[in-house]
């Protein structure tokens, strides 16, 4: 079984479980203000094991299955089964993490903010997929399909658009810096992924 599948099989029983015990949602999301009173850091870890509703979870676990297994494997494939699934885990926890740091600074005084999702690690894995298959269709919803970099670089522009527009309840901050933490953490562990990146760029059909 690959590490893929146990991370959502694992993400979908704490989700599940925190839908009905309420403490546990409470103890484990992501509240800046509490991280800061009393050193509950370990909520940048949990946070992303918990999820708002089904449609929440659907979506970031199918992103996560499709694009995940790749990363996986590629990792594997050039670092070895036990250090490229290590690897991985940073590439996808650390994402989760990272994700969080510039919420928790711009949170941290305000006792109503919470968030909660795996979005930043899911959005570092996508972006390490894009590194490494550029050209890649990504499809949304199944309908509109883009090669990956030119669905990353609108996914970029939409993200810190709506992160500086705050229309919404979703935190396009962690989206935003998890893409990034996880194509420049790939591209710093892999880098002769970089010349092969503009090489499948230029070789694209739909490029002229």
């Amino acid at each position: 079984m690959s590490v893929t599948i146990i991370l959502i099989i694992i993400t979908v029983g704490i989700s599940w479980y925190a839908w009905q015990n309420a403490g546990i949602m409470h103890k484990w999301i992501f509240h800046p203000f509490s991280v800061q009173r009393d050193n509950s850091w370990y909520r940048f870890i949990t946070s992303g094991f918990l999820h708002a509703d089904f449609t929440h979870l659907l979506f970031n676990m199918l992103t996560l299955y499709f694009f995940g297994d790749a990363v996986e494997r590629t990792f594997m494939m050039l670092f070895g089964p036990t250090t490229g699934i290590l690897l991985y885990l940073l590439v996808y926890i650390g994402g989760i993490v990272v994700a969080d740091i510039p919420t928790y600074i711009k949170h941290r005084n305000d006792p109503a903010y919470r968030a909660l999702g795996a979005s930043g690690g899911v959005s570092s894995v996508v972006f390490s997929s894009i590194l490494f298959y550029p050209t890649s269709d990504i499809c949304l919803y199944f309908l509109l399909c883009l090669p990956g970099f030119l669905l990353g670089v609108l996914y970029i522009i939409y993200s810190y658009y709506q992160d500086k527009r705050m229309g919404d309840n979703i935190n396009h901050s962690a989206h935003l810096v998890g893409a990034i933490y996880g194509f420049v953490l790939s591209l710093l562990l892999v880098p002769q992924a970089l010349p092969n990146f503009f090489q499948q760029i230029a070789s694209w059909d739909g490029l002229f």
